[in-house]
């Protein structure tokens, strides 16, 4: 089993930045894939980006291509997200997510059902 939490979501003004954390804890070995996602009221859930810790191979979604930042912090176990020129329709929960599924960062970034862990969330707000 595998523990994420959340950390570090928000209210914010339109252009502003937040620093989102996710902290995994448990048997980590092997669920070398981790991802945010995000989810707005009456919206599906979306993928905003995802990695996998050991190689490095990245896949963000386009609207927030130039604007936000994973980093592994694999020491530590934590996953960053820094994400700066916020925007209204970033709004959304933001979910850590984690998986052993091996496959490509392009395809897990839209396939959210092959990730088996999940945090509770953090609550992003950016405001006009």
């Amino acid at each position: 089993q595998v523990q994420l939490v959340e950390s570090g979501g928000g209210s914010v003004q339109a252009g502003g930045s937040l620093r989102l954390s996710c902290v995994a804890s448990g048997d980590t070995n092997g669920r070398n894939w981790m991802g945010w996602f995000r989810q707005a009221p009456g919206k599906e859930r979306e993928g905003v980006v995802v990695i996998n810790r050991v190689t490095g191979s990245t896949a963000y979604t386009d609207s927030v291509k130039d604007r936000f930042t994973i980093s592994p912090e694999n020491a530590r176990n934590t996953l960053v997200l820094q994400m700066n020129s916020l925007k209204p329709e970033d709004t959304a929960m933001y979910y850590c997510a984690a998986t052993n599924f091996f496959t490509t960062a392009r395809t897990l970034l839209h396939a959210p059902e092959k990730f088996t862990y999940w945090g509770q969330g953090t609550q992003v707000t950016v405001s006009s």
